[in-house]
């Protein structure tokens, strides 16, 4: 009997009651386990969306790759209108062209 009460005083409870604090600590437990569940799924979700925009973006690569093309070959064409506008300068209207001189 005196090793039964030893072992009643070293835990402090019977050995299959559970005290206050080990209830409560179990249910907190519980708690986080099913917070922790709920993360990892919220996560997963996470994954998954941020993989189908993903995709989505790239379904659009060769449509920007086109806009790109033409995007640089309208920025050409106003540098060779504006090159082919200085070569045709070098002639200004105040200096007659050879058939306009013997015009005036």
């Amino acid at each position: 009997m005196s090793t039964n009460q030893r072992s009643i005083s070293a835990t402090g409870h019977r050995g299959g009651e559970k005290t206050y604090f080990e209830q409560q600590r179990e249910a907190l437990i519980g708690e986080i386990a099913m917070s922790f569940e709920h993360v990892l799924a919220n996560i997963n979700k996470l994954n998954r969306s941020l993989e189908a925009v993903i995709t989505v973006g790239n379904e659009f690569s060769s449509v920007e790759a086109l806009w790109s093309q033409f995007e640089n070959v309208m920025a050409k064409e106003p540098e060779q209108a504006a090159k082919s506008e200085t070569e045709h300068e070098g002639t200004s209207p105040e200096q007659p062209v050879k058939g306009e001189e013997a015009e005036r």
